[in-house]
């Protein structure tokens, strides 16, 4: 298994591959983004993570940017130029923030909905 040396690494970017977001276009954001990285000689600022379903589905493609702890929605390949120029200038891609953590939570932005709560009861009846 690969160790990558992080030491330089500023942002981590956890893009949504989960089943929605796949069928939204989210392999084709993953290599777009990747690309636009690779492109750059980012690689060593700027790291990706391809995850399964972050619970945002009506967010569909979302990527979230840690440490920082930005969640992005609706993101498609065209914005990947627009979305890395942001990171660098440490500046929000405001359009598709969906969330910003706030020290202690993550607040919502104007107009995205809270989503369903976690109920704990229903989860376990599922997975049975």
């Amino acid at each position: 298994m690969t160790t990558w040396d992080l030491r330089n690494t500023k942002h981590h970017l956890f893009i949504c591959n989960g089943s929605t977001c796949n069928q939204n276009g989210a392999e084709e954001l993953t290599q777009t983004l990747r690309k636009e990285i690779a492109d750059r000689d980012l690689d060593d600022t700027i790291h990706t993570t391809r995850t399964r379903c972050n619970g945002r589905c009506q967010d569909k493609c979302v990527v979230i940017d840690y440490p920082k702890g930005t969640w992005y929605k609706d993101l498609q390949p065209k914005d990947s130029p627009h979305f890395i120029n942001s990171l660098l200038v440490d500046e929000n891609y405001t359009e598709k923030v969906s969330h910003i953590f706030r020290g202690q939570c993550f607040e919502r932005t104007p107009g995205i909905s809270t989503g369903v709560s976690k109920d704990k009861e229903r989860v376990l009846r599922v997975s049975k």
